[in-house]
């Protein structure tokens, strides 16, 4: 599988059997022009891997324009399967690239970052072209969506530390995550967005959010521990957020900033479906429902969660467990300023 860019290339096979599965390098020919004049990294430190699904129409004119600007100074892999990212993302750290680019949507800066983050490497950044569907991530990060900016953003030296989480459950699973973390309905959306074809973005999660209304409506009894504070209740979904929104612009934590040493929480308990509906154009436009007893948010640093009967849980839009699959207990922890990311600080965003 190749993704076709605009300008000369050439093709060759990256230099491990493990990459030889599905990745492609391709190196600009010497006359292809650079043509911005910001400071770039010094040749081969950018390693910039994309789902091929990315190139496709305004994004992928993006996609293009960026590889064009940064000419020999990046490597470019494909993916070729789900997962591939995160199996790319390792070997570019032990190769020595010391920037390694997610170029898609929030499912490859996932991988990219599970990668990046299990490697426990602090001097290797993570850089962001977001060309996906959703881009929720790279909205927290205030990202422009101008070709040349960003191609001066993910070669340039300006670096922002952000916090990370990571989930675990009785099973030995873990799995980081960089923007949200999804419970039982919230869990639930995601799972049938995966059997859905043909839309992307909000639309995909609004109709993924209405077909997991009508099949996984359910509150467990759950027990939860929000930092030192236990309380058990029914849990319609919960939402443990880093950035401010998810599912391609639905706003879930309006006041989270990636770097604030926090997650910001959304719960939801005993609701009615009516009131679940009326609650996703509510937070599409960007307001949290006030004064509804069965809506709580909040801030803390630590969760441990359990229920006796089984939800589905999202890492990041990913699923991480099924409606059926027993997980519990759970545990999910934030880790301060664990990731280097080329973005800036929140006061120079632009």
């Amino acid at each position: 599988m190749a993704v076709v860019v605009a300008g000369c290339y050439r093709n060759r096979k990256h230099a491990t059997d493990e990459s030889a599965a599905g990745s492609m390098s391709q190196t600009p020919c010497p006359d292809s022009p650079v043509s911005s004049p910001a400071e770039f990294a010094k040749p081969g430190t950018l390693c910039l891997i994309a789902n091929p699904s990315a190139g496709r129409g305004r994004a992928g004119r993006i996609l293009r324009r960026v590889l064009h600007i940064l000419g020999k100074r990046a490597e470019y892999w494909i993916t070729k399967e789900p997962g591939h990212a995160e199996t790319l993302a390792r070997q570019a750290v032990r190769e020595g690239f010391s920037t390694v680019v997610a170029a898609g949507g929030d499912g490859t800066v996932h991988e990219i970052a599970n990668g990046l983050l299990d490697e426990n490497r602090q001097d290797v950044c993570l850089g962001v072209l977001p060309v996906g569907s959703g881009n929720d991530y790279a909205a927290s990060l205030a990202l422009p969506g101008n070709a040349e900016r960003l191609a001066e953003i993910v070669s340039g030296p300006i670096v922002r530390r952000v916090d990370v989480g990571l989930v675990q459950c009785a099973t030995g699973k873990r799995r980081w995550f960089v923007n949200t973390l999804g419970f039982c309905l919230s869990g639930a959306v995601v799972w049938e967005t995966c059997h859905v074809r043909h839309l992307r973005g909000l639309a995909l999660y609004a109709w993924g959010a209405i077909r997991a209304i009508w099949r996984h409506f359910r509150a467990p009894l759950t027990k939860i521990k929000f930092d030192d504070t236990q309380v058990t209740l029914p849990t319609l979904f919960l939402t443990v957020a880093l950035g401010k929104r998810e599912g391609g612009g639905f706003l879930v934590a309006p006041q989270a900033e990636l770097d604030d040493g926090w997650f910001d929480y959304l719960h939801g308990s005993q609701i009615s479906r009516l009131g679940a509906l009326w609650y996703m154009p509510a937070l599409a436009l960007g307001r949290i429902p006030e004064n509804d007893p069965a809506v709580r948010t909040g801030r803390c640093r630590r969760l441990e969660i359990s229920a006796e009967e089984p939800f589905a849980i999202h890492a990041d839009g990913e699923v991480f467990s099924g409606p059926q699959d027993r997980v519990c207990p759970l545990s999910v922890e934030l880790r301060p300023r664990a990731l280097p990311v080329k973005a800036f600080s929140r006061n120079q965003a632009p």
